[in-house]
């Protein structure tokens, strides 16, 4: 490292949101000194778009990262007022808990939670470039901050949002720099890490305009209340959960489309001004009307921002049109004919960095020493960027403390899914988290997230002492249930009571709890009041609604497991570093040219390589082993 430093720390975190938190908190939780830089300390933790943790496969991330320590669980029972368990009608596999939260009450419960960690440090400033050193000068060792400071690290971990070149949009022509409404962006930052020749690239994203809820016809509308169980995302803790608000439903209609369809040449994203791709799976209300013009209508939810407020999220309108478009647009939905905007849509470009770039660790594969978390590696969603946050911020803390590196495995949590297919699929749109996206949901359950997670963050020590002693009482909680059920036998007349409202009632002899749970319709709750005062401990509680799913389906359950030891076969074999693909010639094309910008660690990561044949993976493994020989017989002839 060249010139002075003022002051030095173990980690340095670029970027307050819901990446840079999590990194934040965990490498000071490891024993890291941290440093959160971030130009607006009131910030932290702010909900950009919707004000809401959680869905489909999101509420599992979310669940995942409260195991590993995470403050994202915390903060949104701290501040949730709308609750709801989507997919209930489906399996539990795909069971998705989803909070909305209040806005303003949600980036203050970050901030509480990341001021209980020791060692975590902040800094209201920009950082406007990296401090290389290293032999080859290309090890990040610190930063250089706006205001001219110079700070060393060991370890640095950007998650920089969409500020690095932010660019919002209402209209063609209407562009202005910004990371987010009002808010400039991060041009100086950008500038450097493109002269470090990274490859990059530019993607766009949005929000709806928001409305002042007195001016909606609300009665007229569609109610939607949150569910009456007390679910929590916090499986460690016990936040004061506020009192819940409704949602409300409508839907758009013919007049919105003609409104849209007249203006499109004054949108952003159809008239020129956007060059960036925006997000398949949440399209502007522009994208909806050109893509599916043959669709009669579509859902809009009305969702509350908060609880001191009347101001209303619509979620579904996301837009890059003028204003006085989103005006006229928006009164054609019916329950807001006499609406008023209280704040515009507006899409946003900003750029990103391919993550083919990045090990497993998250750690930048041409640069020692530097992590990138978040929307910077082409994500979008805040339970991605946790997610990524919670990754980067505790490899960032290992290595900084000479410690191994530690990654996830598609198995093991929606995390390394959502990894893993970055690093080895890239990513060509926004990348969002889906459940079909893994192979092993039945494993991947938003229930046993704690069980799954907690006693690896427990031994890595991402956990404090409370949480250590809260974890190991949910397992004993677990256990004791599970052995209540294997070790239960319930007489024949038991079982058909439990029984006697399902088809062909019951023939055979007693049974254990166990086994009777996994009939269809047999339900832990008709077991347990059926033997009486013998059953195990609360029936509504998280551990016995874990245990409940856990031994209903354990038969595809072990089925799941079983795939999952073949893939963790190929992750056993290593594949170095150092290969050189283009002179694996027994292999395809394709897969030498991929293999070589991909650089997979293991073989079963070359086999998630798009492009990647079977047949191209067991040549892998020959040439691998004809050089291993090869390398091994050249040691003993020098030895000899």
């Amino acid at each position: 490292m060249n010139g002075r430093v003022d002051r030095a720390v173990d980690v340095i975190v670029i970027g307050g949101g819901h990446a840079g938190s999590e990194a934040a908190a965990a490498a000071a939780r490891l024993g890291a000194r941290t440093l959160l830089i971030t130009p607006d300390l009131d910030r932290i933790g702010q909900m950009s778009c919707n004000p809401a943790i959680g869905g489909i496969a999101k509420g599992v991330v979310a669940r995942e990262v409260d195991a590993l320590g995470g403050v994202m669980g915390r903060a949104t029972d701290a501040t949730r007022i709308h609750y709801r368990m989507l997919n209930r009608r489906r399996g539990p596999a795909v069971w998705g808990p989803r909070a909305q939260c209040d806005r303003g009450l949600y980036p203050r419960a970050v901030r509480r939670c990341l001021e209980e960690v020791p060692g975590l440090e902040f800094l209201q400033d920009r950082v406007d470039g990296l401090l290389l050193g290293g032999a080859d000068g290309r090890t990040a060792q610190g930063v250089v901050t706006r205001g001219g400071e110079r700070i060393g690290a060991a370890s640095v971990v950007v998650t920089a949002g969409t500020f690095l070149r932010g660019r919002i949009h209402r209209g063609p022509g209407a562009g202005m720099s910004a990371g987010r409404a009002g808010e400039p962006p991060s041009i100086e930052l950008a500038e450097c890490l493109e002269g470090l020749g990274f490859e990059m690239g530019r993607f766009k994203t949005g929000t709806p305009p928001r409305l002042d809820g007195r001016s909606v016809d609300l009665a007229s509308l569609e109610i939607q209340h949150g569910d009456p169980e007390d679910y929590r995302f916090a499986a460690y803790t016990r936040e004061r959960v506020p009192e819940q608000r409704p949602c409300w439903i409508t839907w758009t209609g013919a007049e919105l489309q003609r409104v849209v369809e007249r203006n499109l040449a004054r949108s952003a994203l159809y008239g020129g001004e956007i060059a960036g791709k925006g997000p398949r799976y949440c399209p502007s209300i522009e994208d909806k009307v050109v893509r599916f013009p043959d669709a009669p209508r579509h859902q809009v939810f009305l969702e509350p921002e908060g609880l001191d407020t009347h101001e209303l999220y619509v979620n579904g309108l996301s837009t890059s049109l003028p204003g006085d478009v989103q005006e006229e647009f928006v009164r054609t939905v019916p329950g807001l004919e006499q609406a008023r905007i209280t704040r515009l849509g507006y899409a946003i470009e900003y750029d990103y960095f391919p993550p083919h770039q990045l090990r497993h660790t998250l750690a930048v594969r041409a640069m020692a020493g530097l992590y990138f978390a978040g929307q910077i590696n082409g994500t979008t969603g805040y339970e991605e960027a946790a997610a990524q946050g919670i990754v980067a911020g505790a490899n960032a803390a290992l290595a900084a403390l000479g410690r191994p590196a530690w990654t996830l495995e598609r198995d093991e949590a929606y995390i390394g899914v959502l990894i893993d297919d970055l690093v080895t699929r890239g990513v060509d749109e926004p990348y969002r988290l889906f459940t079909s996206r893994s192979e092993f949901r039945l494993l991947l359950r938003q229930d046993n997230a704690v069980a799954r997670l907690g006693p690896m963050a427990r031994d890595m020590g991402l956990l404090t002492p409370q949480q250590g002693a809260a974890l190991e009482r949910e397992l004993e909680a677990q256990s004791t249930i599970r052995q209540w059920f294997t070790g239960t036998r319930l007489r024949e007349r038991e079982v058909r009571e439990v029984v006697a409202e399902l088809d062909g009632g019951w023939s055979g002899g007693s049974i254990t709890g166990s086994e009777l749970l996994q009939r269809p319709g047999v339900t832990a709750e008709a077991i347990v009041g059926v033997v009486g005062g013998a059953g195990p401990g609360v029936v509504d509680s998280e551990a016995f609604r874990s245990v409940e799913v856990e031994l209903k389906y354990a038969g595809y359950v072990s089925r799941e497991r079983e795939r999952a030891e073949v893939l963790r076969s190929r992750a056993r074999f290593r594949l170095p570093d150092d290969l050189e693909y283009p002179a694996l010639v027994s292999m395809s094309a394709e897969a030498r040219e991929k293999l070589a910008r991909i650089r997979p660690e293991t073989l079963a990561q070359a086999g998630r390589v798009p492009g990647v044949s079977q047949a191209d993976l067991q040549n892998l493994v020959m040439e691998v082993r004809r050089l291993r020989g090869q390398n091994r017989a050249s040691t003993r002839g020098r030895t000899t």
